[in-house]
């Protein structure tokens, strides 16, 4: 007699809700009251759970932080961005097309990106070596992009890949649109409208610039 192993898709379903309740709970809380106002207890008290399921749902205080964060990280806009940079031949649309995905995570995630992690951020070594991790990511995609303009050989005379690594950082990585959007209160439209065209006039020789016109 053999023993079969049996997953009910009821109770799958029923944990998988009770985590999203945790999340949400937690998201709320945090943004309203930033991360080390918000006890373990209150994220249960809103997600009307008991203390000991937030823990065995999605853990520790960090651990539901990281948790939050974790689709910014996975945007599926960063994968479809970085194939789209790949097939193009457009100098131009290259920065064009980073200047847009990188818009579109940071509009997706904006309440935590910049609500939550700049403007209150939160001391845990735990969330830090997530965020430490996210911008590695980050300079590793930026990276793939400065290796598509050397491939199309746009790069301005004098800058080189690191340069153009540093470059592509300084214009699209997430402190422009911190700047821009958050501080400035600039629309993300107008952001990315600018960002895109500082960065051609950075990176780009004068005939990539001009025959992308």
């Amino acid at each position: 007699m053999t023993t079969r192993k049996y997953t009910s898709t009821r109770r799958v379903s029923s944990a998988a809700a009770t985590r999203e309740a945790i999340l949400s709970s937690a998201h709320a809380l945090f943004l309203a009251r930033g991360y080390a106002g918000v006890t373990v207890g209150e994220i249960a008290e809103g997600a009307q759970v008991a203390v000991p399921t937030v823990y065995s749902s999605v853990g520790n205080k960090p651990g539901i932080l990281t948790a939050l964060l974790e689709p910014a990280l996975t945007d599926p806009a960063i994968a479809n961005t970085l194939a789209a940079v790949e097939a193009a031949d457009d100098p131009r649309a290259v920065i064009d097309l980073t200047a847009a995905g990188t818009r579109r995570t940071h509009e997706r995630h904006w309440d935590l990106v910049y609500e939550l992690f700049y403007r209150n951020p939160p001391g845990e070594p735990a969330v830090k070596a997530v965020l430490d991790r996210g911008a590695d990511d980050y300079v590793q995609a930026l990276t793939l992009v400065a290796d598509r303009l050397a491939e199309l050989d746009a790069l301005r005379a004098g800058v080189d890949r690191a340069e153009a690594i540093d470059l592509l950082w300084f214009h699209l990585g997430p402190h422009a649109w911190i700047t821009l959007v958050g501080e400035r209160a600039w629309s993300f439209e107008r952001a990315q409208t600018w960002i895109s065209r500082a960065a051609c006039h950075a990176l780009l020789s004068d005939h990539s610039e001009a025959s992308s016109i």
